[in-house]
């Protein structure tokens, strides 16, 4: 998807979310360890979630914002996924899924604040803001929710 306005950049947003939603319901069904599924299970269920939430983030945006066109989104490096989905999750552990999945979030607040970094209007930077400070509090609470899993 080539991205020009911070709308189109909000859509591969959700897009990405959506995708990794779908992804680790997948591989949830196909793991072998129990843990790890139900690790799986959380995760497609908490990145459908912020699917939904980055959707509110369109519907509610001002216009003025999601119009304005994203310049050196190019010049970023693009967020790494596994695009097609070919049952890597299946394969790795406990830790090894929430490693991939924190890398996922981590390149998202990255290009979030290299993005604010370079907004020219309020309107534009203001949802970059409020998109960043969701992913940062999303990745917190998966945090705190996986440390839980890992306690039990």
């Amino acid at each position: 998807m080539e991205i020009k306005t911070f709308g189109e950049l909000i859509d591969w947003t959700r897009d990405l979310h959506q995708h990794l939603a779908r992804c680790l319901g997948h591989c949830a069904t196909l793991h072998e360890e129990e843990r790890a599924r139900a690790l799986l299970d959380y995760l497609s269920y908490h990145e459908a979630e912020l699917a939904r939430i980055v959707t509110e983030f369109e519907n509610q945006g001002d216009a003025k914002a999601m119009d304005t066109r994203v310049y050196d989104y190019l010049s970023h490096n693009p967020v790494k996924t596994h695009r097609t989905c070919d049952k890597p999750y299946e394969k790795l552990d406990f830790e090894g899924i929430c490693h991939e999945v924190f890398d996922f979030h981590d390149q998202i607040v990255d290009l979030y604040k290299t993005l604010i970094g370079v907004a020219v209007i309020p309107e534009a930077k203001e949802l970059l803001e409020s998109l960043l400070t969701m992913e940062q509090n999303e990745s917190m609470r998966l945090a705190h929710q996986i440390g839980r899993m890992e306690d039990l």
